[in-house]
């Protein structure tokens, strides 16, 4: 009688798990992830500076984590290596010029998500931006120069925007498209703005493809 209680109690133990195991999803509990990808930067608010731009395309990649609210909220906080790059031009007393920039960022967004279902979550919330270095090209007539630098005094280093995307769950793989906008400018207030130094805010279109944990 005895071993047959335990056979029951350790049958009762073994279906419980399995039930448990299948209600609890990737919406309910603890996952981390990394993931990589591109992003596609333009920028916006020039101040009527006497240039035109175009995107670039530049890569970005890092990791995340996820932490449950509930089984529709989440918190999502995340490191990534962001390229953020920009191309423009224009004229100089009739001649014209270009330029190319590359800024790399170590970028914090703290996300909220909202998860209507296990394949899919929304996500909103502020970004953190650090500029870690910095390459142009600028062309003019028939002469180029470039300059690659950790920090310049005229640019800002602290970056502060927002974020917001979607994210779409194959199993354990995640497919992130996103959109994120700088709430500065690239430079410092009160610094002067050149042709080779422009200010703008980025704009940012993010695709990434990531697996969790």
């Amino acid at each position: 009688m005895k071993s047959i209680k335990t056979t029951i109690f350790a049958a009762f133990i073994f279906w419980g798990c399995i039930a448990f195991s299948q209600e609890t999803t990737f919406r309910e509990r603890f996952s981390f992830g990394l993931k990589a990808g591109i992003n596609i930067n333009s920028v916006y608010n020039e101040k009527e500076q006497d240039f035109s731009a175009d995107p670039r395309v530049g890569f970005a990649g890092g990791g995340f984590i996820s932490l449950p609210l509930g089984k529709l909220l989440a918190l999502q906080p995340e490191i990534m290596f962001s390229q953020k790059g920009v191309k423009g031009s224009g004229t100089i007393l009739g001649t014209p010029y270009s330029w190319k920039r590359m800024v790399n960022y170590v970028d914090i967004p703290v996300l909220l998500a909202f998860r209507p279902a296990e394949f899919v979550s929304i996500h909103v919330g502020p970004q953190l931006g650090f500029r870690v270095s910095q390459k142009d090209v600028f062309t003019f007539g028939n002469s180029s120069v470039t300059n690659e630098e950790d920090f310049d005094k005229n640019t800002r280093t602290f970056m502060l925007g927002a974020q917001a995307g979607l994210e779409f769950y194959i199993n354990h793989f995640v497919i992130s498209p996103r959109v994120g906008l700088d709430f500065f400018t690239t430079k410092e207030e009160n610094n002067s703005t050149t042709t080779v130094n422009p200010e703008y805010k980025n704009l940012t279109f993010q695709f990434t493809l990531g697996y969790r944990f």
